[in-house]
């Protein structure tokens, strides 16, 4: 297992592994979710992305974005052969550590109303909701975890 930060030449494979991952939402929801439709050529410039390889394979990635304040969680996904296996887990770690290096006192996300299973799997892990509000006809949830200083 390797941890290593996306260039300008991984945006095909973020692009790719995003939309596998976030395709089970698009029924529930009626759409694509908005990281399907981001423009990776510009996050993989502007954002940290994190790609997580087990063995020659992409399994997982993060995208996270530095804020005066906080450490945003924009898109964290999984690829669906690997879903399951504790790599979002790690990953949140890694985003943790992340943002402790930078000095950095919280971490924020934030996540469809209706993906009840990933509301579930944040709140396990330490975030709260801080709010909701709508958007694209129903609710973003905004969600929050304090980050120890390292």
């Amino acid at each position: 297992m390797q941890i290593r930060r996306a260039g300008p030449a991984d945006a095909a494979d973020v692009r790719e592994l995003t939309r596998s991952a976030y395709a089970k939402w698009v029924p529930l929801i009626g759409r694509e979710p908005v990281p399907m439709v981001a423009d990776y050529e510009r996050a993989v410039r502007e954002h940290m992305i994190d790609l997580l390889y087990v063995g020659a394979g992409l399994a997982a990635l993060i995208e996270t974005v530095n804020r005066a304040d906080h450490l945003l969680i924009e898109n964290l996904a999984v690829a669906p052969p690997f879903q399951g296996r504790g790599y979002s887990r790690l990953l949140l770690d890694h985003a943790e550590r992340l943002a402790a290096s930078l000095r950095l006192p919280e971490l924020k996300l934030y996540t469809n109303q209706q993906f009840a299973t990933n509301i579930e799997f944040y709140s396990r892990h330490g975030f709260a909701v801080d709010r909701e509000e709508p958007f694209m006809g129903g609710f973003k949830v905004h969600m929050s975890k304090h980050v120890t200083p390292a």
